[in-house]
Protein backbone atom coordinates (compact mmCIF):
# COMPACT_ATOMS: atom_id res chain seq x y z
CA UNK A 1 0.00 0.00 0.00
CA UNK A 2 1.11 3.56 -0.77
CA UNK A 3 0.28 6.80 1.02
CA UNK A 4 -1.55 9.19 -1.34
CA UNK A 5 -3.40 12.51 -1.34
CA UNK A 6 -7.01 12.32 -2.58
CA UNK A 7 -8.18 15.46 -4.41
CA UNK A 8 -10.91 16.36 -6.96
CA UNK A 9 -9.77 15.91 -10.57
CA UNK A 10 -10.21 19.64 -11.19
CA UNK A 11 -7.59 20.36 -8.51
CA UNK A 12 -5.17 17.58 -9.48
CA UNK A 13 -2.48 19.51 -11.36
CA UNK A 14 -2.44 22.41 -8.90
CA UNK A 15 -2.03 20.02 -5.95
CA UNK A 16 0.64 17.97 -7.75
CA UNK A 17 2.72 21.12 -8.20
CA UNK A 18 2.34 22.05 -4.54
CA UNK A 19 3.44 18.59 -3.47
CA UNK A 20 6.41 18.80 -5.83
CA UNK A 21 7.42 22.19 -4.38
CA UNK A 22 7.20 20.80 -0.83
CA UNK A 23 9.37 17.82 -1.82
CA UNK A 24 6.81 15.17 -0.80
CA UNK A 25 5.66 13.94 -4.23
CA UNK A 26 6.56 10.25 -4.51
CA UNK A 27 7.86 9.79 -8.05
CA UNK A 28 8.22 6.04 -7.60
CA UNK A 29 4.50 5.53 -8.24
CA UNK A 30 2.00 6.58 -10.91
CA UNK A 31 -0.86 8.97 -10.21
CA UNK A 32 -4.24 7.19 -10.34
CA UNK A 33 -7.63 8.50 -11.49
CA UNK A 34 -10.56 7.12 -9.51
CA UNK A 35 -13.95 8.51 -10.54
CA UNK A 36 -14.01 12.25 -9.89
CA UNK A 37 -10.87 12.09 -7.78
CA UNK A 38 -7.11 11.80 -8.33
CA UNK A 39 -4.81 9.87 -6.01
CA UNK A 40 -1.33 11.43 -5.88
CA UNK A 41 1.44 9.39 -4.17
CA UNK A 42 3.36 11.14 -1.38
CA UNK A 43 6.36 10.25 0.76
CA UNK A 44 4.92 11.58 4.07
CA UNK A 45 1.75 13.01 5.61
CA UNK A 46 0.70 16.46 4.34
CA UNK A 47 -1.36 18.81 6.51
CA UNK A 48 -4.50 20.16 4.87
CA UNK A 49 -5.19 17.27 2.48
CA UNK A 50 -7.15 14.05 2.73
CA UNK A 51 -4.71 11.13 2.69
CA UNK A 52 -5.45 7.47 1.98
CA UNK A 53 -3.61 4.17 1.71
CA UNK A 54 -3.97 2.78 -1.80
CA UNK A 55 -2.38 0.36 -4.25
CA UNK A 56 -0.60 2.21 -7.06
CA UNK A 57 1.45 1.06 -10.04
CA UNK A 58 5.17 1.62 -9.90
CA UNK A 59 6.39 4.30 -12.30
CA UNK A 60 8.97 3.26 -14.84
CA UNK A 61 12.21 5.08 -14.08
CA UNK A 62 13.87 6.37 -17.20
CA UNK A 63 17.60 5.63 -17.16
CA UNK A 64 19.83 8.68 -16.87
CA UNK A 65 22.83 7.13 -18.62
CA UNK A 66 23.45 4.62 -21.40
CA UNK A 67 25.71 2.82 -18.91
CA UNK A 68 22.63 1.71 -16.99
CA UNK A 69 21.16 -0.23 -19.93
CA UNK A 70 24.12 -1.30 -22.09
CA UNK A 71 24.47 -5.09 -22.33
CA UNK A 72 28.10 -5.97 -21.68
CA UNK A 73 29.88 -8.19 -19.10
CA UNK A 74 29.93 -6.65 -15.61
CA UNK A 75 33.74 -6.86 -15.52
CA UNK A 76 33.94 -4.42 -18.45
CA UNK A 77 31.59 -1.73 -17.16
CA UNK A 78 34.43 0.18 -15.55
CA UNK A 79 35.81 0.91 -19.04
CA UNK A 80 32.61 2.58 -20.33
CA UNK A 81 33.21 6.25 -21.22
CA UNK A 82 31.44 8.65 -18.89
CA UNK A 83 30.74 11.20 -21.62
CA UNK A 84 30.42 11.66 -25.37
CA UNK A 85 29.44 14.40 -27.79
CA UNK A 86 25.97 14.91 -29.22
CA UNK A 87 25.94 17.08 -32.34
CA UNK A 88 22.40 17.59 -33.57
CA UNK A 89 20.96 14.07 -33.64
CA UNK A 90 24.35 12.36 -33.99
CA UNK A 91 26.38 10.98 -31.06
CA UNK A 92 30.16 10.56 -31.28
CA UNK A 93 31.91 8.43 -28.65
CA UNK A 94 35.48 7.32 -28.00
CA UNK A 95 35.53 3.59 -27.17
CA UNK A 96 38.62 2.13 -25.45
CA UNK A 97 40.34 -1.04 -26.65
CA UNK A 98 39.00 -3.01 -23.66
CA UNK A 99 35.48 -2.69 -25.12
CA UNK A 100 36.39 -3.82 -28.63
CA UNK A 101 33.61 -6.06 -29.95
CA UNK A 102 30.87 -4.29 -27.97
CA UNK A 103 30.62 -1.18 -30.14
CA UNK A 104 27.11 -1.96 -31.41
CA UNK A 105 25.77 -2.64 -27.91
CA UNK A 106 27.15 0.71 -26.73
CA UNK A 107 25.67 2.56 -29.72
CA UNK A 108 22.25 0.97 -29.30
CA UNK A 109 22.22 1.82 -25.59
CA UNK A 110 22.92 5.48 -26.38
CA UNK A 111 20.01 5.58 -28.84
CA UNK A 112 17.73 3.87 -26.30
CA UNK A 113 18.44 6.45 -23.58
CA UNK A 114 18.81 9.57 -25.75
CA UNK A 115 15.62 9.62 -27.82
CA UNK A 116 16.83 12.54 -29.94
CA UNK A 117 19.90 10.59 -31.17
CA UNK A 118 19.40 8.84 -34.52
CA UNK A 119 22.99 7.83 -35.34
CA UNK A 120 26.05 6.85 -33.29
CA UNK A 121 29.66 6.90 -34.47
CA UNK A 122 32.87 5.94 -32.71
CA UNK A 123 36.08 7.91 -33.09
CA UNK A 124 38.50 6.14 -35.38
CA UNK A 125 41.54 8.31 -34.80
CA UNK A 126 42.85 11.73 -33.77
CA UNK A 127 41.75 15.08 -35.17
CA UNK A 128 44.35 15.68 -37.85
CA UNK A 129 45.11 17.22 -41.21
CA UNK A 130 44.61 20.72 -42.53
CA UNK A 131 40.83 20.46 -42.10
CA UNK A 132 40.94 19.18 -38.46
CA UNK A 133 38.69 16.15 -39.06
CA UNK A 134 38.85 12.56 -37.83
CA UNK A 135 37.72 9.17 -39.11
CA UNK A 136 34.26 8.22 -37.81
CA UNK A 137 33.00 4.62 -37.75
CA UNK A 138 29.22 3.97 -37.66
CA UNK A 139 28.17 1.64 -34.83
CA UNK A 140 24.38 2.11 -34.51
CA UNK A 141 21.40 3.84 -36.08
CA UNK A 142 21.41 5.72 -39.36
CA UNK A 143 24.56 5.85 -41.49
CA UNK A 144 24.40 9.59 -42.31
CA UNK A 145 26.83 12.22 -41.04
CA UNK A 146 24.93 15.44 -41.84
CA UNK A 147 22.81 17.05 -39.13
CA UNK A 148 21.51 20.35 -37.76
CA UNK A 149 22.86 21.33 -34.34
CA UNK A 150 21.10 23.88 -32.14
CA UNK A 151 22.87 25.97 -29.49
CA UNK A 152 22.60 29.46 -28.05
CA UNK A 153 19.51 30.20 -30.14
CA UNK A 154 21.13 29.49 -33.52
CA UNK A 155 21.06 26.54 -35.96
CA UNK A 156 24.19 25.06 -37.48
CA UNK A 157 24.04 22.62 -40.38
CA UNK A 158 27.17 20.50 -40.78
CA UNK A 159 28.64 17.16 -41.74
CA UNK A 160 30.53 15.71 -38.77
CA UNK A 161 32.79 13.70 -41.10
CA UNK A 162 33.84 16.69 -43.22
CA UNK A 163 34.27 19.57 -40.76
CA UNK A 164 35.56 20.13 -37.24
CA UNK A 165 32.96 21.08 -34.63
CA UNK A 166 32.90 20.82 -30.84
CA UNK A 167 29.59 21.19 -28.97
CA UNK A 168 31.58 21.47 -25.73
CA UNK A 169 32.45 25.10 -26.49
CA UNK A 170 28.84 26.36 -26.51
CA UNK A 171 29.28 28.10 -23.12
CA UNK A 172 32.56 29.65 -24.24
CA UNK A 173 30.94 30.97 -27.42
CA UNK A 174 28.17 32.59 -25.40
CA UNK A 175 30.78 34.14 -23.11
CA UNK A 176 32.40 35.85 -26.10
CA UNK A 177 28.99 36.95 -27.38
CA UNK A 178 28.28 38.65 -24.04
CA UNK A 179 31.57 40.55 -24.27
CA UNK A 180 31.08 41.70 -27.87
CA UNK A 181 29.69 45.17 -28.58
CA UNK A 182 27.35 46.55 -31.19
CA UNK A 183 29.18 48.21 -34.08
CA UNK A 184 32.27 45.98 -33.87
CA UNK A 185 34.07 44.42 -36.82
CA UNK A 186 35.00 40.82 -35.98
CA UNK A 187 37.57 38.58 -37.67
CA UNK A 188 36.91 34.87 -37.03
CA UNK A 189 40.21 33.45 -38.29
CA UNK A 190 39.23 29.75 -38.18
CA UNK A 191 35.47 29.95 -38.49
CA UNK A 192 34.50 26.40 -39.41
CA UNK A 193 30.74 26.22 -40.02
CA UNK A 194 30.25 29.44 -38.05
CA UNK A 195 29.44 28.71 -34.38
CA UNK A 196 31.20 31.92 -33.28
CA UNK A 197 30.48 33.94 -36.42
CA UNK A 198 26.74 33.25 -36.67
CA UNK A 199 26.20 33.92 -32.97
CA UNK A 200 28.26 37.13 -32.91
CA UNK A 201 26.51 38.39 -36.05
CA UNK A 202 23.35 38.76 -33.97
CA UNK A 203 25.09 41.57 -32.07
CA UNK A 204 28.03 43.10 -33.97
CA UNK A 205 28.22 45.06 -37.22
CA UNK A 206 30.17 42.65 -39.45
CA UNK A 207 31.93 39.31 -39.11
CA UNK A 208 34.65 38.24 -41.54
CA UNK A 209 34.57 34.43 -41.25
CA UNK A 210 37.56 32.62 -42.74
CA UNK A 211 38.32 28.93 -43.14
CA UNK A 212 40.60 26.89 -45.38
CA UNK A 213 38.20 23.93 -45.56
CA UNK A 214 35.81 24.30 -48.55
CA UNK A 215 33.25 22.06 -46.83
CA UNK A 216 33.24 24.37 -43.80
CA UNK A 217 32.62 27.41 -45.99
CA UNK A 218 29.87 25.58 -47.89
CA UNK A 219 28.04 24.87 -44.62
CA UNK A 220 28.82 28.34 -43.30
CA UNK A 221 26.98 29.82 -46.28
CA UNK A 222 24.01 27.55 -45.57
CA UNK A 223 24.06 28.61 -41.92
CA UNK A 224 24.06 32.28 -42.88
CA UNK A 225 20.83 31.61 -44.80
CA UNK A 226 19.36 29.45 -42.02
CA UNK A 227 19.92 32.18 -39.42
CA UNK A 228 19.52 35.19 -41.73
CA UNK A 229 22.84 36.62 -40.54
CA UNK A 230 23.66 38.44 -43.75
CA UNK A 231 26.40 40.47 -42.01
CA UNK A 232 28.67 37.41 -41.95
CA UNK A 233 31.17 37.51 -44.83
CA UNK A 234 32.34 33.93 -45.62
CA UNK A 235 35.92 33.69 -46.92
CA UNK A 236 37.47 30.51 -48.26
CA UNK A 237 41.20 30.82 -47.78
CA UNK A 238 44.27 30.69 -45.55
CA UNK A 239 44.06 33.04 -42.56
CA UNK A 240 47.65 34.10 -43.30
CA UNK A 241 46.53 35.68 -46.55
CA UNK A 242 43.17 36.98 -45.37
CA UNK A 243 44.70 38.74 -42.35
CA UNK A 244 46.52 41.14 -44.66
CA UNK A 245 43.17 42.48 -45.88
CA UNK A 246 41.08 42.68 -42.68
CA UNK A 247 41.19 45.13 -39.77
CA UNK A 248 39.04 44.14 -36.80
CA UNK A 249 37.96 45.30 -33.35
CA UNK A 250 37.70 41.72 -32.09
CA UNK A 251 39.57 38.63 -33.31
CA UNK A 252 38.73 34.97 -32.62
CA UNK A 253 41.66 32.51 -32.77
CA UNK A 254 39.99 29.15 -32.18
CA UNK A 255 42.73 26.86 -33.48
CA UNK A 256 44.24 25.58 -30.21
CA UNK A 257 46.89 23.28 -31.66
CA UNK A 258 48.39 25.90 -33.99
CA UNK A 259 47.13 29.32 -32.84
CA UNK A 260 50.68 30.30 -31.78
CA UNK A 261 51.75 30.06 -35.42
CA UNK A 262 49.14 32.66 -36.43
CA UNK A 263 49.82 35.35 -33.83
CA UNK A 264 51.69 37.49 -36.37
CA UNK A 265 48.60 37.50 -38.61
CA UNK A 266 46.31 38.36 -35.68
CA UNK A 267 48.46 41.36 -34.76
CA UNK A 268 48.51 42.44 -38.41
CA UNK A 269 44.70 42.53 -38.36
CA UNK A 270 44.47 44.36 -35.05
CA UNK A 271 43.55 48.02 -34.63
CA UNK A 272 44.44 50.06 -31.57
CA UNK A 273 42.63 48.46 -28.60
CA UNK A 274 41.54 45.34 -30.48
CA UNK A 275 40.50 42.43 -28.26
CA UNK A 276 41.89 39.00 -29.24
CA UNK A 277 40.42 35.73 -27.98
CA UNK A 278 43.21 33.16 -28.20
CA UNK A 279 42.88 29.40 -27.63
CA UNK A 280 45.58 26.82 -27.04
CA UNK A 281 46.61 23.59 -25.33
CA UNK A 282 48.87 23.64 -22.31
CA UNK A 283 50.36 21.23 -19.73
CA UNK A 284 48.85 20.89 -16.29
CA UNK A 285 51.97 22.32 -14.62
CA UNK A 286 51.83 25.66 -16.49
CA UNK A 287 48.97 25.76 -19.03
CA UNK A 288 49.32 29.48 -19.91
CA UNK A 289 53.06 30.24 -19.72
CA UNK A 290 54.23 29.37 -23.23
CA UNK A 291 51.21 31.04 -24.84
CA UNK A 292 51.58 34.32 -22.96
CA UNK A 293 55.30 34.33 -23.74
CA UNK A 294 54.52 33.90 -27.47
CA UNK A 295 51.88 36.65 -27.35
CA UNK A 296 54.28 39.16 -25.73
CA UNK A 297 57.13 38.22 -28.08
CA UNK A 298 54.90 38.87 -31.11
CA UNK A 299 53.71 42.16 -29.62
CA UNK A 300 57.31 43.42 -29.43
CA UNK A 301 57.77 42.72 -33.14
CA UNK A 302 54.81 45.01 -33.86
CA UNK A 303 55.88 47.66 -31.35
CA UNK A 304 52.60 46.92 -29.55
CA UNK A 305 51.56 46.50 -25.94
CA UNK A 306 49.34 43.71 -24.66
CA UNK A 307 47.13 43.61 -21.58
CA UNK A 308 46.02 40.15 -20.45
CA UNK A 309 42.33 40.61 -19.66
CA UNK A 310 41.45 37.05 -18.72
CA UNK A 311 42.81 33.53 -18.83
CA UNK A 312 40.82 30.39 -18.24
CA UNK A 313 41.01 26.62 -18.36
CA UNK A 314 38.09 25.55 -20.53
CA UNK A 315 38.34 21.77 -20.19
CA UNK A 316 40.65 18.78 -19.93
CA UNK A 317 41.87 17.90 -23.40
CA UNK A 318 44.08 14.89 -22.67
CA UNK A 319 45.81 13.46 -19.58
CA UNK A 320 47.57 16.40 -17.88
CA UNK A 321 46.70 18.68 -20.81
CA UNK A 322 44.22 21.58 -20.79
CA UNK A 323 42.36 23.51 -23.45
CA UNK A 324 42.90 27.13 -22.40
CA UNK A 325 41.60 30.55 -23.43
CA UNK A 326 43.43 33.86 -23.12
CA UNK A 327 41.76 37.22 -23.78
CA UNK A 328 44.13 40.13 -24.39
CA UNK A 329 43.96 43.71 -25.62
CA UNK A 330 46.40 45.12 -28.16
CA UNK A 331 47.45 48.75 -28.12
CA UNK A 332 49.99 50.42 -30.37
CA UNK A 333 52.47 52.94 -28.96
Amino acid sequence: MVLAVKVPRTEGEKVRRKLLERGVLDRRYKIKVEGNYILIPITSEVVGFETVDVELEKAERRPHSYREVVKIPESLRKFLPSSFDIIGDIAIIEIPEELQGYEREIGEAIIKVHKNVKAVFMKGGKVEGEYRVRELIPIAGEKRTETIHRENGIRLKLDVAKVYFSPRLATERMRIFNKAKAGEIVFDMFAGVGPYSILLAKKVKTVFACDINPWAIRYLKENIRLNKTWNVIPILGDAREVAKKVKADRIIMNLPRFAKDFLKEAFASAKDETIIHYYGFGPEKDPFGDHIKAIKMTARKFNANVEILDKRIIRNYAPRQYNVAIDFKVTFS
